[in-house]
């Protein structure tokens, strides 16, 4: 069997694995993508890309593509409680979350992917991998028989039942399904006068979302007397449309359902993010209930964090050991994601007068401009900051203990000879970006750091606050800062 030889194979074509493949193209490392599936989902799992992600798309020049087509919603929402949480006062140029279907995404994304050059093989379903000290072998089936890779590194991005994690015996530890919804893609007949209708009750809890392409509508529904139903059984429309009445008194003439579905809430964390030469990325990494549309968010900006990494070490600019910082820096991210929506699935799943009054309670304190930041922030995945840098600082830069692994907001700089650029239009190319004040002398950076980064001399427009004095910025290609001079 003749094997396609590649830097990197992708396993899993939705969107994590898209974009992830994107970062490398970018990069100029030959990647493949292997796809089980013949055509893309026709189903929408996620709706909404959060501020964080927006700006993860900004810093490659991505997000026109995703305003044009998407609907900006200036809250969220924590455990669909009655106190909205407001992305407008968070400090960003997204200060909203996007609504947009996931088929959505995903084909911009791998519009994206097609024009850098990426090999996107459908109907390949991955069936062995072996790994040894230069690189894997992945082995498979297709439509016309099997084939055969040689990849120096494979990333499983395919998913809650990863094949590649289970192949590279990566642990997943965690909770089995102990409570089940039901959605539904329907038309409304007679549709609620509000964009968005959520309540809470003792005959359970349902929210209405109308999915903008002016005929269906998003329902989600708990019915305690169904929260045990297991996830094999088929949700029909007279449940739904039953479990919506008792909670709202209507079903709003649902008829004609696209798309009915049970979810859970198994929750599991993979016990690391690499082994050897495999990786992993978005749900085969971890999964959880869908509570705050956090999932194919988290996913993307893993695909972001681990791109420039690999890109880095496959280019010849960083060591491998980079790669143990994928870990490090967003397997904590993947443990407050998985604390955040256990936390969500107790307040929204408990029908009885204390868990109405524990979410009135929640819904109260969150009223509070502090709380409801603290909260946003969460969601949108602002308060995410990574630890010192895993690579050595060139000469004459450092650490700055207060904003190193920060994440920079977008703001315009004031360049020499008085053109103005937005920060994250210099992040462009996926390298990293040394910012230099005007004053500052010109020195040369010592190699390979001078072919992985973009160089110019510029004024911030507004301080960053911890930062104080400062010559000269080094900003990882991801936007977050790594290291300062004085």
């Amino acid at each position: 069997m003749t094997r396609e030889q590649v830097d990197v194979a992708v396993v899993g074509g939705g969107p994590v694995g898209l974009m992830l493949a994107s970062e490398l193209a970018l990069a100029g490392v030959k990647v493949a993508v292997f796809e089980r599936r013949k055509e893309r989902v026709p189903q929408s799992r996620a709706l909404s890309v959060h501020p964080r992600t927006l700006e993860v798309l900004a810093i490659r020049g991505l997000e026109p593509r995703f305003l044009a087509r998407g609907k900006p919603l200036p809250t969220g929402h924590y455990a669909a409680l009655d106190t909205r949480l407001d992305f407008s006062a968070l400090d960003t140029t997204f200060p909203f979350s996007l609504f947009i279907p996931q088929t959505l995404t995903e084909a911009l994304l791998e519009e994206r992917a097609r024009e850098l050059g990426v090999a996107l093989h459908r109907g390949h379903r991955v069936r062995g991998l072996a790994q040894d000290a230069e690189g894997v072998d992945l082995e498979g089936e297709r439509e016309d028989g099997t084939f055969g890779v040689r990849a120096r590194y494979v990333v499983g991005a395919d998913g809650a039942r990863s094949v590649v994690r289970t192949l590279a015996g990566i642990a997943f530890p965690g909770t089995d399904v102990t409570t089940t919804q039901m959605l539904g893609d329907v038309v409304l007949g007679e549709p609620p006068p509000q964009p968005v209708l959520s309540r809470t009750r003792l005959s359970g809890g349902a929210m209405l979302v109308p999915l903008g392409d002016g005929v269906h509508h998003r329902v989600v529904v708990i019915s305690p007397g169904r929260q045990h139903v297991p996830l094999s059984e088929p949700v029909t429309l007279e449940e739904l449309s039953g479990a919506v009445r008792d909670v709202l008194g209507t079903d709003f003439g649902m008829h004609s359902p696209l798309w009915l579905s049970r979810f859970g809430n198994e929750t599991r964390h993979a016990g690391t993010y690499r082994e050897g030469r495999v990786l992993l990325a978005g749900d085969a990494a971890h999964i959880h209930m869908p509570a705050g549309g956090q999932g194919l968010n988290v996913g993307l900006q893993d695909a972001m964090n681990l791109g420039w990494k690999l890109a880095g070490v496959l280019r010849g600019f960083a060591p491998s050991s980079l790669l143990d910082s994928y870990h490090h820096e967003r397997h904590p991210v993947g443990a407050r994601l998985l604390q955040n929506t256990l936390s969500q699935t107790a307040l929204m799943t408990h029908f009885s007068p204390a868990g109405l009054a524990l979410r009135d309670t929640f819904s109260a304190l969150l009223a509070q401009p502090e709380v409801n930041r603290a909260l946003a922030e969460q969601i949108a995945a602002f308060d995410v900051t990574y630890p010192a840098p895993a690579l050595p600082a060139p000469a004459g830069f450092e650490v700055e203990p207060a904003v190193s692994g920060r994440r920079l907001s977008d703001q315009p700089l004031r360049c020499e000879g008085g053109a103005t650029r937005s920060l994250y239009s210099l992040l462009h190319q996926g390298k990293w970006l040394l910012l230099r004040r005007p004053s500052t002398a010109r020195f040369e950076l010592p190699a390979p750091w001078r072919d992985w980064t973009t160089e110019v001399t510029a004024e911030l427009s507004r301080e960053v606050p911890g930062l104080g004095a400062w010559s000269s910025l080094l900003v990882r290609p991801d936007g977050h800062l790594g290291y300062v001079s004085h």
